[in-house]
């Protein structure tokens, strides 16, 4: 059912420095970004391509909390899938409460989410017909 890591994603404390890390020494590709949604006006997260289907996601961090125990740099793992709605069906089969219920999200991809016995967030995404990641 799981296909593969989709993306994952990080903080970053300073995104200039991380985007020409990424960009300019590892080679990657700046992608897209997302805005948030409170205004659509402020850059919300940083997607860099690392190859076809793959990505690396960089949330704006507040760089006075240094990656306190209120903002860590992890944020979460994204698991590509096939057919979503099929997990969906097996967390509720195997009585595994999801963290989220099946929705669109910003990028055009279909998401919900679960937490692991260590409330770790994983993402699992279906790439959708009008997926930003599938453009680039």
């Amino acid at each position: 059912m799981i296909k593969r890591i989709a993306h994952l994603a990080f903080g970053a404390k300073d995104m200039k420095k991380t985007l020409h890390f990424y960009t300019e020494i590892m080679g990657f590709v700046k992608a897209f970004t997302l805005y948030d949604p409170k205004d659509n006006k402020t850059p919300w997260i940083e997607y860099v391509k690392v190859s076809e289907g793959n990505f690396i996601e960089f949330f704006y961090s507040d760089p006075k909390k240094h990656f306190s125990k209120e903002e860590v740099s992890y944020q979460h793992i994204c698991l590509e899938t096939d057919d979503i709605k099929a997990f969906v069906k097996r967390m509720k089969d195997k009585n595994y409460p999801l963290d989220s219920d099946l929705s669109m999200g910003l990028d055009n991809n279909w998401q919900c989410w679960v937490k692991d016995p260590d409330s770790n967030r994983i993402e699992i995404m279906q790439y959708g017909k009008d997926s930003l990641q599938l453009r680039k």
